[in-house]
């Protein structure tokens, strides 16, 4: 099936021009290829059928701009997704950050959590999870709601539960929950740990220094412009020989930062080398 195009290239602008104006939410570095997807497969969703009843309802309805930011900004996640990154994690990555007294991590971009408890989970069968914090941080309010509670759907676990045994889990993965009718809620020894708070990637600063940063499929959303500004807060944020952990269609190669870093392995880690 064709995509719709009920919004046009001009009417984007107008847009993001109308969302920044109106509530702050900055989206002008956005691809527009993506965000122009977004924005018409939202059209489609909630029966839109022209760009001017879109812009209104967004422009007049506070309560419909939250799903729309929702809609713009959510980022498809499962728990170990890609389970042979956090296979590397396991093996590789945290026996090194072992070695620190306390191991902070930045899960930015964490959208509902699940990549926050999958680390979690990873971190107790490490036991370093006593000594570490995880920050998990979304433009998106609404996602964080569900990361803190922590209930998701029980007809994902079977695959949750494949993803966790393929990146090395050796425990009955249903150890972590508790199954109530179609859902489950996560232990919440996995959440004393996480800290959950909003940070616009676009527009906030660095707000700690990590050893680990993990943005997996966030920055395929955004301009070369904008990811520049979003490698630099990381590398503002890392210190020297943590790492860094991106997404598997993002690479640092073109970047401005990556003569500071060397790629660990083929599942996009790279260790900050340093300034010299």
């Amino acid at each position: 099936m064709l995509e719709p195009s009920i919004v046009k290239d001009d009417e984007v602008e107008i847009l993001i021009k109308d969302v920044y104006d109106l509530y702050g939410y900055d989206f002008s570095d956005y691809s527009r290829a993506s965000f122009k997807r977004r924005i018409n497969r939202i059209c489609l969703i909630d029966k839109f059928t022209s760009f001017a009843e879109l812009r209104y309802t967004v422009l007049n309805d506070i309560d419909y701009l939250k799903r729309f930011v929702e809609e713009i900004t959510v980022n498809v996640t499962e728990m170990f997704r890609d389970p042979y990154f956090f296979k590397e994690l396991r093996e590789k990555i945290l026996p090194q950050l072992g070695t620190y007294p306390l191991i902070r991590i930045w899960l930015a971009g964490c959208s509902t959590g699940e990549e926050a408890y999958s680390i979690a989970i990873l971190l107790k069968e490490a036991n370093l999870y006593h000594k570490s914090l995880i920050y998990g941080t979304d433009i998106n309010p609404s996602v964080l709601e569900t990361a803190r509670a922590g209930v998701f759907p029980l007809h994902q676990m079977k695959l949750y539960s494949e993803n966790y045994m393929l990146s090395g889990g050796k425990e009955d993965f249903s150890k972590y929950y508790i199954a109530n009718y179609d859902s489950v809620r996560f232990d919440k020894s996995l959440q004393e740990k996480l800290i959950l708070s909003t940070h616009n990637l676009v527009s906030d600063t660095s707000f700690n220094s990590f050893q680990l940063i993990i943005c997996r499929n966030v920055l395929i959303y955004f301009d070369k412009p904008l990811q520049e500004r979003v490698f630099k807060l990381f590398d503002d944020s890392l210190e020297n020989f943590g790492y860094l952990a991106l997404g598997a269609k993002e690479t640092l190669r073109f970047s401005g930062i990556n003569k500071d870093y060397q790629q660990v392995d083929d599942q996009k880690i790279w260790k900050k080398i340093g300034h010299y």
